[in-house]
């Protein structure tokens, strides 16, 4: 508990920050330092009461000199106090901003792994489809079948296991998980739920099983999911955190790769094949299992629980410098305090119902819900899920089917890389802006290439050739953007149940697509299957247009701002001033229109003002030119 006088000071700051910004009704869109505009000596006071609160009196002047830091990053080099090591460290974070603590990076890497976990699991029903139906008396494929609709059901309704098991338990395990046994504790748990399931899965002897198997393995999937992303996202530095986040949806897809190599290698060894291709997804689990143990567990979680200490300690192994660290820990109290006020502290049932009655909340709840449930409407889980179906109704025998969906799983992994550089840099938005449209034209390309007669040599290779275009569309842009995006809108209060929100939405829809798509197919052939998708892309790019605020390069305090601006604001900038500068710009060409920015940023660095400092230092220290070079 805070002392009477410590909870004074607490008060009177939050008050003061709050005197000018809303953070529930934010209508002139000002992002706010919270430390901004504070004297420099009730700051220095109030880092002090904070070190003896906390039992962080042995590193007060640090964190001194770290909330001056935070107070104004962009003029760190003016700062009293700093020698110049702090300095050159705070120089590298833009100028080297990939260069990063071991810890860190292991961080990343496990959270890799898990994410491939999750594409193997989705894959290895995609071959053993194929086979499995028929073993367990529910074939999919004879039309003369008196019970064939009612297996296309049953097909459709156990590969929907895992999703359905996410969406309706998994997922919504997340909070409570997360709240008593932490974001590493939680990725435990899940990786224990993603070994065993599949292993099961692979002994199963009839339908029944496996579809109880599956739905198993959803509730890992499901807290894995909707956890995984979090820990990283709240261990990564702002400059970075987009590139280093998104790897996520690129091990996914990595581990997409995987599962259709691993169908590939078992293709020939008889009945027990299927078995195999489910099975195999247990490999990547194993070093997920034992590798979580060694990574730090997050600063935010842990100040979240009071445990300042700890935070700073996992903080020092995930930054370059304790000034970083110093920095960072009382940055990221101070917005906590602001986020208490307005928010509240409740339990878990009050946290679900806040998602839509808290205006900060509301509004990142339907920025997560359009960007999970765009990922269903744009149609990739057709293919990652049906796609030696699909390919086999283009006219390719079993053995091609798995080469096409090789195929596709390579072209999904290797056109996720650009995102890593580009998602920081053009931002999550403008990605998916631009990714969409051609998603849309290449899935409706797809679909019309089944008109082609088969006897054509041109069918399945135009029907391939643009299944291939379609997924490079979508690795850097609709692929790694949702679990970035989501896992960065919510406030800490309601990070772990926002995010449960964002990922069921995502995973009841693809159990919904999963169960639909042998009936849809059936029943509307490939074109207009494929058709009603290429439509579903255009709702999708309008839906983001309008309701979806970009998040690049701020602090995932900062976005408390961005998220208190009215929807109906953000709405109109974009109609009234976005469209009409995208038209003069490119469409008429014009290259003298400008864009008036919808954000005010008060007192907050952005990485281009970070630069600029930089920069300015470089010159007048006469420091070589290939040293002044700044990675934006």
């Amino acid at each position: 508990m805070n002392s009477e006088g410590q909870a004074q000071h607490e008060k009177q700051f939050v008050d003061e920050a709050l005197d000018n910004t809303d953070l529930s009704n934010n209508l002139s869109a000002k992002i706010k330092n919270p430390l901004a505009g504070i004297p420099q000596q009730t700051l220095l006071r109030d880092v002090e009461e904070f070190a003896a609160e906390y039992g962080l009196s042995d590193i007060a002047p640090l964190l001194k000199k770290g909330a001056l830091v935070a107070q104004n990053p962009a003029e760190f080099e003016n700062v009293e106090g700093l020698d110049e090591t702090e300095r050159g460290v705070l120089r590298d974070e833009v100028v080297r901003k990939w260069h990063q603590p071991a810890a860190l990076y292991m961080t990343v890497i496990l959270c890799s792994i898990g994410a491939a976990v999750q594409g193997w699991d989705q894959t290895g029903s995609n071959g053993a489809n194929l086979s499995w139906p028929v073993a367990f008396g529910i074939p999919d494929n004879d039309t003369t079948n008196p019970n064939y609709t009612r297996n296309l059901w049953l097909v459709g309704l156990v590969n929907a296991g895992p999703y359905i098991g996410s969406a309706f338990f998994g997922c919504w395990l997340s909070d409570p998980l997360n709240n008593y046994f932490g974001r590493r504790g939680t990725i435990f748990f899940s990786a224990v739920f993603c070994l065993l399931t599949v292993i099961g899965s692979g002994c199963t002897q009839n339908w029944y099983e496996l579809l109880i198997c599956r739905l198993l393995l959803g509730v890992g999937m499901g807290s894995k999911a909707s956890t995984v992303p979090i820990y990283a996202a709240e261990n990564v530095p702002a400059l970075i955190r987009g590139g280093l986040v998104m790897s996520w949806q690129m091990w996914t897809a990595f581990g997409i790769f995987l599962g259709f190599c691993a169908n590939l290698a078992v293709y020939n060894v008889g009945d027990i094949a299927w078995r195999l291709q489910l099975g195999s997804a247990f490999i990547p689990a194993v070093p997920l299992v034992v590798g979580i143990y060694f990574c730090p567990e997050s600063p935010r979680w842990l100040m979240k629980k009071g445990r300042y200490a700890q935070a700073y300690k996992s903080l020092l192994r995930l930054r370059n410098h304790p000034i970083q660290a110093a920095r960072d820990l009382y940055y990221v109290h101070a917005q906590l305090l602001i986020e208490h006020k307005v928010i509240g502290q409740t339990n878990y049932a009050q946290r679900i119902i806040e998602l839509f009655t808290i205006p900060r909340v509301r509004r990142a709840t339907l920025a997560s819900f359009v960007v999970m449930i765009a990922q269903q409407m744009c149609g990739i889980n057709i293919i990652a899920f049906y796609s030696s179906s699909v390919f086999v109704q283009a006219g390719a025998d079993n053995l091609h089917a798995l080469l096409a969906s090789f195929g596709f799983g390579l072209v999904n992994f290797v056109f996720a890389f650009p995102a890593v550089w580009t998602i920081d840099t053009f931002g999550r938005r403008a990605l998916l802006l631009f990714t969409f449209p051609n998603m849309a034209w290449t899935l409706l390309a797809a679909g019309l290439c089944f008109l082609i007669p088969e006897t054509s040599r041109a069918h399945l290779g135009l029907v391939a050739f643009f299944i291939f275009l379609f997924a490079a569309f979508y690795s850097p842009g609709e692929g790694p953007v949702p679990f970035t995006y989501s896992a960065e809108v919510f406030p800490l209060s309601h990070r772990e149940v926002g995010m449960a929100w964002a990922v069921a939405t995502c995973l009841f829809w693809a159990s919904v697509l999963s169960m639909t798509w042998p009936s849809m197919v059936a029943a509307m052939t490939p074109t207009g299957a494929f058709g009603f998708y290429c439509g579903l892309n255009i709702l999708a790019f309008i839906m983001i247009f309008l309701w979806l605020p970009e998040t690049k390069q701020r602090t995932l305090e900062e976005l408390d701002w961005v998220f208190a601006v009215p929807t109906r604001k953000h709405m109109s900038y974009q109609v009234t001033e976005s469209l009409p500068y995208f038209f003069k710009r490119w469409v008429a060409m014009n290259k003298s229109a400008t864009l008036k920015p919808l954000y005010n940023f008060d007192h907050v660095a952005s990485d281009a003002q970070r630069s600029a400092s930089v920069t300015a230092y470089n010159q007048e220290h006469h420091k070589p030119a290939a040293q002044q070079k700044v990675n934006l």
